[in-house]
């Protein structure tokens, strides 16, 4: 029986740890802090899993990927999860041995400049050099957009992330195009003068982002699914770090059967009934994770917009834990 279809679960449980892919360093979505511990949105998911599968949010693994490697690493079984910044498309969800558990974040491809440039918009930017990394859907959405509005530009196409950043501060291109998390993030923790630089207005993509797992183990793609859904859901119902063990006496019956106090949700996956419990007093909710990694708490300041909750006008809409 090859990993791939082997039982995920029972290979983590028996492994001890989350086997977590993520990117080689992505300021607010997945990168060492000072002191070498792996922070980000993305991290939140992976420590979130093991939360839920273990009790213990510190019991996984990040395995840095580039973009070439990430899928690779999934279909072979090097890592359990892709958290890492991945847009979910339909060739990846079907064609590649791999399928998505959800989103965790709601983004669109995006042009940052230097502001001596002076360009107010990305349809001026006729004949400007392009910085772009291969092996992203970049690329593709930059050729098509381009055709789309007649647009000339000259790619400069690099393999990896760091390259791109470099080529882009020494001025090698005017523009760097990426999803805009990822600019916000570079301008942020890249650039030595990041008040020299600004993210022009036009979106040219859907690019919702989020963890992929192995086709064919329903059950693995469940307790990731259901991990993300239980953060969101947590953030709605107004359950946080801080008062998790206060709600766990509500009388309000989603919250009950969000914390286990009402049980069956844990029996349904194969994991502790406590597994939302803890994903959300070890990790938070879905709102203290953002705040915290890439929203006003963090240095990258990135507004809610669609990845707020639905009741606030996002897209961020759990699914009943019932």
């Amino acid at each position: 029986m090859s990993l791939a279809h082997a039982d995920t679960l029972d290979v983590v449980k028996k492994r001890g740890a989350v086997q977590c892919g993520v990117t080689t360093g992505f300021a607010g979505f997945s990168a060492p802090d000072a002191k070498g511990e792996w922070q980000g949105l993305d991290i939140d998911v992976c420590r979130a899993v093991a939360a839920a599968v273990f009790g213990d949010a510190s019991k996984f693994k990040a395995v840095p990927l580039n973009s070439q490697q990430r899928f690779t690493a999934l279909q072979s079984g090097e890592i359990d999860l892709l958290a890492r910044n991945t847009t979910v498309t339909q060739q990846r969800d079907t064609a590649l041995g791999a399928v998505h558990a959800g989103i965790n974040f709601y983004d669109g491809q995006g042009f940052l400049v230097s502001k001596a440039l002076g360009v107010k918009s990305a349809k001026e930017l006729g004949g400007a050099t392009v910085c772009m990394q291969t092996g992203t859907s970049n690329e593709n959405t930059m050729a098509d957009w381009a055709r789309a509005h007649k647009v000339q530009y000259k790619p400069v196409v690099l393999e990896q992330f760091n390259e791109v950043v470099n080529a882009f501060a020494a001025g090698r291109c005017d523009v760097f195009t990426t999803d805009a998390s990822g600019l916000a993030s570079i301008r942020i923790s890249k650039l030595e003068k990041p008040d020299d630089y600004v993210v022009l207005p036009e979106i040219i993509s859907k690019e919702p982002l989020g963890p992929f797992v192995r086709q064919g183990d329903d059950k693995w793609l469940g307790i990731v699914k259901w991990t993300l859904h239980a953060m969101v859901g947590a953030e709605e119902l107004g359950v946080t770090s801080q008062n998790v063990d206060e709600q766990l006496k509500s009388t309000n019956p989603n919250i009950s059967r969000l914390l286990g106090v009402t049980a069956g949700a844990g029996k349904n996956m194969g994991v502790d009934e406590k597994w939302a419990y803890n994903i959300i007093k070890q990790v938070g909710n879905y709102g203290e994770s953002f705040e915290r990694n890439v929203g006003m708490g963090s240095p990258l300041k990135i507004e809610r917009g669609l990845n707020a909750q639905w009741t606030d006008g996002g897209l961020m809409y759990a699914l009943p834990i019932r």
